[in-house]
């Protein structure tokens, strides 16, 4: 992941390139869609998005989109996420396959409702 000095999330998905920032930008409109009421900001040099807390992180690699989710939603989609790499509280959407937007937006969703316990 490259440093960034970013203020916004704008800014964030700006200081990349063209193809990158379009993957950001659709992961970004997923995470709004199951979210609506959470707010973006920048955390440990990435994006996030809050609501009461951290709902969920994602930022740009090298050779994929890392989505941070926390463990506990790890824990509850281990099976959906079978067919891409992760680890306790990251998985790694790689930039050339298509990002699972409706395990994205069920992921965010249960980060949701966690949040509200």
């Amino acid at each position: 992941m490259k440093k960034t000095n970013a203020f916004t999330v704008n800014d964030y998905i700006a200081g990349f390139p063209p193809s990158v920032r379009e993957k950001l930008e659709e992961i970004r409109s997923v995470i709004r869609k199951a979210a609506p009421d959470a707010t973006e900001i920048i955390s440990y040099g990435m994006a996030a998005f809050k609501h009461g807390g951290i709902l969920v992180y994602f930022a740009a690699h090298n050779d994929h989109i890392g989505f941070y989710p926390l463990p506990s939603a790890i824990e509850r989609f281990k099976k959906d996420l079978a067919a891409y790499k992760h680890s306790k509280g990251a998985i790694q959407f790689p930039y050339n396959k298509a990002l699972p937007v409706e395990l994205i937006e069920r992921i965010t969703s249960f980060r949701v409702m966690e949040m509200k316990l």
